[in-house]
């Protein structure tokens, strides 16, 4: 038989990574979805706060 500690911190271990793998896709994603907003229309994807306008 196995000792029921060790096979949680197993568990628990694998759920950390599949937490961890889970959040840099959806962070990826969203990178992703960002960098084509800003390839697609670079002058509406700039913040108005950081750059001033010339106009």
């Amino acid at each position: 038989m196995e000792d029921p500690r060790s096979s949680s911190s197993v568990d628990v271990d694998k759920g950390f990574a599949i937490a961890f793998v889970v959040l840099l896709i959806v962070f990826l994603v969203v990178m992703i979805f960002r960098c084509a907003k800003l390839v697609k229309n670079p002058y509406e994807a700039s913040s108005p706060t950081t750059e001033p306008s010339l106009s």
